[in-house]
């Protein structure tokens, strides 16, 4: 929350304090420094600059290749439908009031924006009758200017914004109220993780200290200490952590600091304990962290599904000579049933029938798989050795993918009774069950990064669920096409395949 910047008169009602005050000598106002909120003003000046160079431009381009007569009337009304139309996309998306902690989780859609307001500029001149004196060569022109400034722009205010904020332009000074040395090592941990630079850490605070000897942090002294920081501009914020604060002392400490212009905020206790793990989210007006959230919903989850109709067709119509071949050699070379269905589990932690060609002897065959299959493992066929290590015995599961049960691309599923070492892999490996929100793939990230095949050890396994969660978290047609392609180089050099 913020305060008010008018001075308020009240009573003092601080309790008497006998320690000493340690001031840190570094910090020093600074009367040029902006905090991180003038972020959207400089966006917005931004943008300002690139439609105002690319105009004269674009005249300058067209005169120069062109240069026939222009209706200057036509094309400042397309000019100003443009500009409005790319100003209220911005506007729409909150562009112009992010700051330096949230333009570095958004991705600003800057190039789409100007794109989408040139095509309704055009759109208007069209509705308007005006298009037998538009020149088309012209608007061409203007909007590829205006795109490929606005590119270019992008990284260098990225990297005026980090100059601005390593030479305390752009700056945010922090102190602590609580002096709970768990919550302060948890709330700098996460955020130095984030990379912001323009914060800096002034000192701890607290009119009731437990603890004074942070590591790193001077005792400031008490909440009267603070606002005198305040008033003298070296605080801009202060993050209050101290856990379970009953709400009558929060009043109090808010009442001891509303007399000067500084920013108040609290940070929850599971804020700390479960970061990095959350997504802060808006319902409504009320704030809420989101643990965990459905990956590949709605459109995602459609484009997900028609990739792997797509593709899984086209892979089960050019590998059908091969898969046909295997199915014969199987049935030849051992006595038994062409294709091995294991119940797995699968989207949801429900389970699936998931088919593969039979690579080991009828009497060997493992359901629910109690027992890892490992190198020169006995229960293998002499055929099923070689379908195995080039993973032809998966080829079947190109049904799976068709009928839904499973993706090209996805965690691996996992047999029900399947264990590292002693333990079930969901006992042994915290948040196995995070990788069941998607469909089970045919290949993954984690066989593409070298776990693939038997899991010896819990440190593979770990890694495996990992990499399992990171694909969740960074699912993309894009990232899908590079670890189909990166699975036949894994075919021919994994050695863990047998």
């Amino acid at each position: 929350m913020t305060l008010p910047c008018d001075p308020v008169d009240f009573p003092s009602d601080k309790e008497p304090r006998h320690w000493p005050v340690e001031r840190s000598s570094s910090v020093q106002p600074n009367r040029t420094r902006f905090t991180s909120n003038i972020v959207g003003p400089l966006l917005f000046l931004r943008d300002v600059l690139t439609i105002a160079i690319a105009a004269p431009l674009s005249l300058l381009l067209y005169r120069f290749f062109i240069g026939a007569d222009l209706f200057l009337s036509v094309h400042l009304f397309a000019f100003t439908a443009m500009v409005a139309t790319f100003f209220i996309l911005r506007g729409s998306k909150d562009a112009y009031l992010q700051n330096l902690f949230s333009i570095h989780e958004k991705s600003d859609s800057v190039v789409i924006d100007m794109i989408l307001s040139g095509l309704v500029a055009t759109a208007l001149v069209f509705l308007s009758g005006l298009v037998e004196n538009f020149s088309r060569g012209l608007s061409t022109l203007y909007l590829l200017s205006a795109v490929i400034l606005v590119a270019a722009s992008k990284p260098i205010f990225h990297r005026f914004l980090g100059r601005m904020a390593a030479r305390g332009v752009i700056g945010q000074r922090i102190a602590f109220y609580g002096a709970d040395p768990d919550s302060i090592a948890g709330i700098r941990q996460v955020m130095s993780a984030s990379g912001l630079t323009h914060l800096t850490f002034v000192g701890v605070a607290d009119d009731r200290p437990k603890v004074w000897d942070i590591p790193s942090l001077p005792f400031l002294g008490g909440s009267d200490e603070l606002a005198d920081m305040a008033r003298e501009g070296k605080v801009d914020q202060v993050l209050i952590s101290v856990r379970d604060l009953p709400a009558e002392r929060l009043q109090e400490i808010m009442h001891r600091l509303s007399s000067v212009c500084v920013d108040i905020s609290v940070i929850p206790n599971q804020a700390i304990d479960l970061a990095p793990n959350y997504n802060v989210r808006l319902m409504g007006s009320l704030p809420v962290l989101t643990l965990w959230q459905r990956p590949l919903q709605d459109i995602s989850g459609l484009i997900k599904r028609l990739e792997d109709l797509i593709l899984g067709s086209l892979a089960l119509l050019c590998l059908s000579p091969v898969i046909m071949v295997s199915a014969l050699l199987v049935r030849l070379t051992s006595p038994g049933p062409i294709l091995f269905v294991q119940p797995r589990i699968g989207f949801n932690n429900e389970v699936i029938s998931v088919l593969k060609f039979r690579s080991m002897y009828v009497e060997s065959a493992d359901l629910e798989g109690h027992q890892t299959t490992t190198q020169n493992d006995q229960r293998v066929t002499p055929f099923g050795r070689i379908i195995r290590k080039l993973s032809i015995d998966e080829l079947p599961q190109l049904l799976n993918v068709i009928r839904g049960d499973m993706s090209l691309v996805g965690p691996r599923p996992h047999a029900t009774h399947m264990r590292v070492g002693a333990l079930y892999y969901q006992e042994a490996v915290r948040g196995y069950a995070g990788r069941h929100r998607v469909k089970p793939g045919i290949t993954g990230l984690a066989q593409v990064n070298g776990v693939r095949g038997e899991i010896r050890t819990l440190e593979r396994a770990k890694r495996r669920v990992e990499l399992d969660q990171q694909y969740i978290d960074q699912w993309s047609v894009g990232l899908d096409l590079k670890i189909l392609l990166l699975t036949v180089r894994a075919v021919f050099m994994d050695d863990y395949a047998y």
